[in-house]
């Protein structure tokens, strides 16, 4: 019985003293916020060359494989964008003397993801498609937020800066998609 008072007791007073605990705790300014992750600009150079490419050529498949027209319409989009965004990146390391990294093939695993959609047709294409595009956009807006903000690059982060509401409206255009689907 005493054994049961004292672990009532101790819970009480757990219970008494947790909230004080959390009243104190004040939350940092979000400009005190560190970034979730750093980029360096080989890095995202790369990953971004081999993300456009992904792009570009899944969204050529869209455009032949396609059932939903809206995809296709999507996909003009994308691709346009894209090429516009290649080109961009290209003219801003030429401009630095430095050759882009362009991927003679597709990191891994956009080649994966490419062959996958390769290989099915119909309604099954389309919901491989928007479900790959989603992801593709979401880890984009999140590759070129950061480095917009944290580049070690200016003439980069603002390149990201400039291309972000593009990859943002695509990645709204393929929720839109995916709700209607």
């Amino acid at each position: 019985m005493k054994k049961y008072t004292l672990m009532m007791t101790a819970l009480s007073v757990l219970l008494v003293t947790q909230p004080l605990a959390a009243q104190e705790m004040k939350p940092k300014p979000a400009g005190d916020a560190a970034p979730m992750m750093v980029v360096d600009r080989a890095t995202f150079v790369k990953v971004v060359s081999t993300s456009n490419e992904f792009e570009i050529r899944s969204s050529e498949l869209a455009k032949q494989n396609a059932e939903h027209q809206g995809i296709e319409q999507a996909a003009d989009m994308i691709i346009a964008d894209h090429k516009k965004a290649g080109e961009k990146l290209k003219a801003t390391l030429s401009a630095k003397d430095a050759a882009p990294a362009e991927p003679l093939k597709l990191a891994p695993k956009h080649q994966k993801m490419l062959d996958q959609l390769q290989a099915v047709k119909g309604k099954d294409f389309d919901a491989l498609y928007l479900d790959m595009q989603a992801q593709a956009h979401m880890e984009a807006v999140a590759l070129f937020r950061t480095y917009a903000g944290t580049g070690d690059d200016q003439e980069l982060a603002g390149f990201a800066k400039e291309t972000l509401p593009s990859l943002e409206t695509h990645l709204a255009h393929v929720k839109m998609l995916v709700m209607h689907q």
